[in-house]
């Protein structure tokens, strides 16, 4: 089995795996237990992870709060910021290509009375400045938009973003979870106040991640959407995953020291990929941005061809059509929709996540599956691929 599908989860990495293990045994003290020292190792424990997380993205380690994932902290930081700042206003903006964790979340404030601006995208998958910057008004409180597209790859530009929020004193929000140990994160240079982050897409377990929040310049006041003893500086109440955060600790740590390796070679292999696949069949079209666009991402449309029965001609290989959080929809993919594609190119769009494991010799393997799989399911159309736009 190849594993091509490393936007949705990635493996945990053998030393991340490692440096786990002895706080599911041996090391078992709740890190808010100050009367022992099982308790005292589990809080320092704690302590190297938020400061290794927090090193990655430039962050103080008092601005990392610990969560169960991306979805809680997308969840924390927009409802949280809203509701804290309800005093400013109720308008909050963000983007249609945004995971759901974040557009789920925008719905949810709007049925609570919140207004929101909901922007599409350019075809290449970027923000528009222009719109954005036409969007804010003296009463939005929050900008939300992602570091990096979980579907199509798409990196935004995040500082300009930021930049222009705090021109305008709003909120910036960001969820980084595709982008977090894959390329560069400076939370002071790209001007961003709350961030989401998770570690089972760079390496560490699944049920842990974390929501940056900017303590100074300027200070942001989030209200807390769980309550019950006041973990992680009030903003998140429950029994620390320790296990977990040291995990994601240790995740953080190893992409600090390889990911300019790991990204060149990423990227190495999704042009591989990239050249191969248009060089073994007609009708590839690549979805969003080559130009900016995270090392390990490639999203194509087989022109002619229906994905999901191609991911069946491919039960060896593991791919998807997009985001995992949305796999059981038969509807096409609402970032491709977006992007403006038509419905037929919409349904005939696979993700490939290339990750830290893979190899080059896997890459070529993968080029001619797919290439057999599609020509052996065009031959199956009628018409042919000529009775399909391209």
């Amino acid at each position: 089995m190849i594993y091509l599908d490393n936007h949705a989860t990635t493996a945990v990495d053998p030393r991340v795996l490692e440096a786990m293990l002895p706080w599911f045994s041996d090391k078992y003290g709740n890190a808010a237990s100050r009367g022992h020292r099982f308790g005292w190792e589990a809080e320092k424990a704690v302590d190297l992870a938020r400061r290794r997380v927090a090193h990655l993205c430039g962050a103080g380690a008092r601005e990392i709060a610990f969560t169960s994932g991306a979805t809680e902290a997308d969840n924390l930081a927009i409802k949280g910021a809203m509701e804290a700042a309800r005093a400013k206003g109720k308008h909050v903006v963000t983007v249609a290509t945004e995971h759901k964790a974040v557009l789920d979340t925008v719905k949810h404030l709007e049925r609570q009375g919140c207004l929101a601006t909901v922007l599409l995208p350019r075809p290449d998958g970027q923000i528009d400045l222009d719109a954005l910057a036409a969007a804010l008004r003296p009463d939005t409180v929050l900008v939300s938009v992602m570091y990096a597209n979980n579907e199509i790859g798409t990196v935004q530009p995040v500082a300009e973003i930021g930049a222009l929020c705090h021109e305008r004193g709003v909120f910036f929000h960001c969820d980084a979870v595709q982008a977090f140990g894959k390329i560069p994160i400076d939370v002071e240079r790209d001007h961003i106040d709350l961030m989401s982050l998770s570690a089972h897409k760079m390496y560490g377990p699944k049920g842990v991640g974390a929501l940056y929040v900017r303590k100074r310049n300027p200070r942001v006041q989030i209200a807390a959407q769980i309550d019950g003893g006041g973990h992680e500086s009030g903003m998140r109440s429950g029994t620390l995953n320790v296990p977990g955060i040291v995990g994601f600790g240790e995740a953080s740590g190893w992409c600090s020291k390889e990911m300019e390796e790991e990204a060149a070679w990423e990227t190495t292999l999704r042009d591989r990929l990239l050249h191969g696949l248009q060089a073994a069949v007609e009708g590839v079209e690549v979805n969003g941005t080559m130009e900016h666009r995270l090392p390990g991402n490639l999203n194509v449309s087989f022109a002619g061809v229906d994905a999901e029965s191609l991911l069946i001609a491919l039960p060896d290989v593991a791919l998807s059509t997009g985001s995992a959080c949305t796999s059981a929809t038969v509807e096409p993919s609402h970032v491709l929709k977006a992007l403006g594609l038509s419905r037929d190119r919409a349904h005939s769009s696979v993700r490939f996540g290339i990750g830290r494991f893979n190899t080059a010799e896997e890459i070529e393997e993968v080029i001619g599956k797919v290439a057999a799989a599609v020509r052996k399911l065009r031959a199956m159309l009628p018409a042919g691929l000529d009775s399909f736009v391209v």
